[in-house]
């Protein structure tokens, strides 16, 4: 019956000053949701990433120029080394479409928008990287021999340009110079720091021709025969390109398969969720001392009352006990609402990325609010406690 007796005296303690008590819980209340939020923030980049690689297919590499090293020559990569990929040397190899970018501004009537990608590829590159068409269709490979100026855009370039309207034969001007659009991508939709749809999709002949010249591509997307078969096409990949290059040491190219762009992509988010989580708990922090301050202050403003429970015969682990229920239970309650504050608050896009909740992290949060109770209370505590009665009486 005595601990219910010490919880009724904190309680009473508590909403003696309601003010007091709910700014300490808003303090407790903004850490935990912090923490929530911005570690969900986090797992829903990281989430988003990875449905962005992995969209692309499990079967898929990408090749990509390697910066020479002091000394050395490196050739660049061309359309010959991408043909040069699929044939008897390579069996596992399916597609191998080049691929060059351009920046590219889009206008069609008074709307102009800035193209988030400009590709130059074949009509393989639809195939190698799982675009698939939502209207019109995409281009063909005798478009890509005759450099016709035809494009295939993305969701996002179609709304933009071209919103309630179906684009599909429309022309559209492409840095001053007209394209027809003979298709739109499917929504892949965003992983928060890339727009995959804000894209557009031209022949290969064509961009170079009208954008960007006839120099070095920017990649080669290669597609496996299958996602077992991807070791063997990279090693295959790897001794033809080692041929034409003539790499003795280091090669003057990169190969990625999408594990390894998904491995260090989500290197960086894990990066990214730690940082951000150590910024909430700082807030969780923040609150803690909070509480050692008001309850340093509760207790000299009741050392009057302190003195007057140990005159009567309370103990001093009642006394003890009730300022840490007091701490405790402003951790909790604030601790309660920022789990409320912080599932709620995730349900909403962020930046534009859709916060995913981590259990774990609400326990966590959570739990470590209460024991930010009784840590920072520890000391209030101790101090209400070890008053002597007689003085505490004789205090004004």
């Amino acid at each position: 019956m005595r601990i219910f007796e010490i919880a009724a005296f904190a309680v009473r303690g508590l909403t003696a000053n309601k003010m007091r008590s709910g700014l300490t819980t808003l303090g407790i209340l903004i850490g935990v949701a912090s923490v929530i939020m911005l570690i969900a923030v986090g797992n829903g980049a990281s989430s988003a990433v990875e449905q962005s690689i992995s969209g692309l297919g499990t079967n898929i590499l990408t090749i990509s120029p390697q910066r020479a090293q002091p000394g050395s020559t490196a050739k660049p990569l061309t359309t010959a080394d991408a043909a040069a990929l699929v044939g008897p040397d390579s069996p596992d190899v399916k597609y191998a479409s080049p691929v060059v970018s351009a920046q590219a501004t889009a206008a069609y009537g008074d709307t102009t928008h800035d193209v988030g990608q400009f590709i130059g590829s074949d009509p393989n590159y639809f195939s190698t990287t799982n675009g698939s068409v939502a209207s019109g269709n995409l281009f063909s490979a005798d478009d890509l021999q005759q450099a016709r100026k035809v494009v295939v855009i993305g969701s996002t370039v179609a709304t933009q340009l071209f919103p309630g309207t179906d684009p599909v034969g429309k022309s559209m001007l492409v840095n001053n110079i007209p394209f027809t659009v003979v298709g739109v991508l499917a929504t892949k939709g965003s992983s928060g720091l890339q727009d995959a749809d804000d894209i557009a999709v031209a022949p290969l002949t064509t961009t170079q021709n009208a954008l960007t010249g006839y120099g070095s591509l920017n990649q080669i997307v290669v597609q496996a025969q299958s996602a077992d078969a991807l070791p063997n096409a990279q090693a295959q990949v790897t001794t033809v390109l080692n041929g034409r290059h003539k790499v003795t040491d280091t090669a003057d190219y990169r190969i990625q398969s999408q594990d390894q762009l998904l491995t260090a992509r989500t290197a960086t988010t894990e990066t990214f969720t730690v940082l951000l989580a150590s910024v909430a708990a700082i807030s969780l922090l923040v609150g803690g001392i909070g509480i050692t301050n008001i309850m340093l202050v509760t207790v000299t403003e009741r050392i009057r009352e302190i003195g007057i429970r140990k005159a009567v015969g309370a103990p001093r682990s009642s006394i003890l006990g009730q300022f840490l229920i007091e701490a405790t239970l402003l951790s909790l309650f604030g601790g309660a609402l920022g789990v409320a504050a912080g599932v709620i608050g995730s349900q909403f896009t962020i930046a534009g990325i859709q916060p995913v909740i981590v259990p774990s992290s609400v326990l966590l949060a959570f739990a470590v609010s209460a024991l930010i109770g009784l840590f920072f209370g520890s000391y209030p505590a101790s101090r209400a406690a070890k008053l002597r009665p007689i003085e505490a009486l004789r205090h004004e």
